[in-house]
């Protein structure tokens, strides 16, 4: 390890400990305040600040015409923005923040370019924006580019990918067919937008409440002038979206947990264009889950998002999909996947099946008919060694009680049964031919739980399913059984 690192992980493990200290006390104290700038942002927060109650803070931390780096050149403006939250008005999650950023930067700077990335992402080559301007200041195409995707690609992902956690279709394969079309959807990072494609479409602008958040205004004073800081604190609050178009017709869109893909539809349905770029040299990395709670809580999020955009006509998707499975395994080996990695994507969509959009779906219909409502749950990225090992080794991570795993354990053993009761059946003399189906199924899904069954009963280590989840599943197995059993037998009188 390098002198650079290890200054770099003191540095950090320093940063971890205040944080922790200023979270543990609900506040910060007069040892981590420098200078007048700090006394200044940190002054506003108050003992009534919460996460879900406070005001808007912006705070400028490096100011391109003075602040430079250790070799004496400017450096960017680096701008800190909070949005204002209050219990008592409501607030849509990412696709809020991104708004308010969107309004708070128009005041500020009012680019022309903008680029979103999650928190875990982050720049693997410098060249990047070099090719995204390329398209969206191309002479000839520059007037129908809405934004520029850039690829999902992954670090710390294991050797055979047991979560199906490197999206190869959703984030590799399918935007190139897209790019055929108007161009793929967005997928919530490593995208470059034309600020002009979130005021209408290429021949329609619409036009903001105040001149100043118009995507061709000129910002004509200094970024921390008291009009531009007041301006920027106002368009931050959460009443401002009150009886005004962002969110519906500016803006990134509400009406969906997947802001992303919803967004890019509605902009592709405007007259918008977008870029598949997808560079040898990946152009950002990020970090996959490496839990299956982590991935399983993620995908349920996602089910929620997408089954409010979706129709009718979906179910002719569905039938498009069942007919071109054998096409699916094509696609993935030729795209230099494994066959390792193939088999854990699909065993990934039976478990996600009955955890994530199974819950997905219920809190959906819940909140359709008025009776609860859903928030936005961050990923976690982090684990410990243990865990990282027991992942790289291409050992499932169950551990928490979570209610998600209760209808997965509870398939697995019922499967389980009804493939050793149906070879009791062969042993008996009873025909083959009409087991064969029932025997096939039963045993596809018993193969594919086999991580399951062996965390349930012959791993010791804290990743194994919890003794309660186990003992519940059961109780439901025998229940189900047990009532199917009685079914037939009232069927058969």
């Amino acid at each position: 390890m390098t002198l650079r690192m290890l200054q770099l992980q003191t540095m950090y493990h320093s940063m971890k400990i205040k944080v922790e200290n200023v979270v543990k006390r609900g506040k910060v104290g007069d040892e981590y305040i420098i200078g007048e700038e700090g006394q200044k942002a940190f002054n506003k927060w108050k003992d009534s600040f919460t996460r879900q109650d406070h005001p808007t803070v912006i705070q400028v931390l490096l100011q391109n015409s003075k602040d430079k780096d250790i070799i004496g050149h400017l450096m960017p403006n680096l701008i800190y923005v909070c949005r204002q939250k209050s219990r008592t008005s409501p607030h849509h999650f990412k696709a809020g923040a991104l708004n308010v950023l969107l309004r708070v930067s128009a005041t500020m700077t009012n680019a022309p370019i903008i680029l979103t990335l999650d928190c875990d992402v982050y720049s693997n080559d410098p060249s990047t924006p070099l090719r995204a301007l390329c398209y969206l200041f191309s002479p000839q195409d520059q007037s129908k580019f809405g934004f520029i995707q850039f690829p999902q690609i992954f670090n710390g992902i294991n050797k055979n990918d047991i979560y199906a956690c490197e999206f190869k279709r959703l984030f590799q394969i399918n935007p190139v067919g897209f790019d055929g079309l108007n161009g793929g959807n967005y997928v919530g990072t490593g995208c470059f937008f034309s600020r002009r494609a979130f005021f209408g479409g290429p021949s329609k602008l619409v036009s903001p409440e105040i001149p100043e958040l118009g995507p061709y205004n000129v910002v004509d004073k200094p970024i921390q002038s008291q009009p531009i800081m007041e301006l920027a604190h106002k368009v931050a609050g959460c009443n401002y979206e009150n009886q005004t178009k962002w969110g519906y017709e500016m803006g990134v869109r509400y009406g969906s947990l997947v802001e992303d893909s919803f967004t890019s539809y509605r902009l592709h349905c405007e007259g918008w264009k977008s870029i598949f770029c997808n560079p040898k040299r990946p152009a950002f990395l990020g970090d996959a889950p490496n839990t299956l709670i982590d991935m399983l809580n993620q995908h349920k999020r996602w089910a929620i998002g997408l089954l409010e955009v979706s129709e009718p006509r979906f179910l002719f998707y569905v039938f498009l999909f069942l007919g071109a499975y054998g096409q699916d395994f094509q696609d993935f080996i030729l795209s230099s996947g494994t066959v390792e990695r193939w088999w854990n994507d699909q065993r990934i969509w039976m478990i996600k099946g009955l955890t994530c959009y199974l819950f997905g779906f219920m809190e959906f219909f819940l909140k359709f008919l008025g009776i609860s409502t859903h928030g936005f749950n961050v990923t976690s990225k982090v684990i410990d060694d243990k865990q990282h090992k027991r992942y790289e080794q291409g050992m499932y991570e169950f551990g928490v009680p979570s209610p998600m795993f209760v209808p997965l354990v509870t398939a697995a053993i019922i499967n389980l049964l009804s493939f050793c009761w149906g070879l009791v059946e062969v042993f008996r003399g009873s025909k083959l031919e009409g087991l064969f189906v029932q025997m096939f199924i039963t045993g596809f899904v018993v193969v594919n739980s086999w991580p399951i069954y062996e965390a349930m009963v012959l791993r010791s280590d804290k990743g194994k399913i919890p003794i309660r989840t186990t003992l519940i599943s059961i109780f439901l197995a025998w229940g189900l059984v047990a009532a199917a059993s009685l079914t037939l037998k009232e069927l058969k009188l």
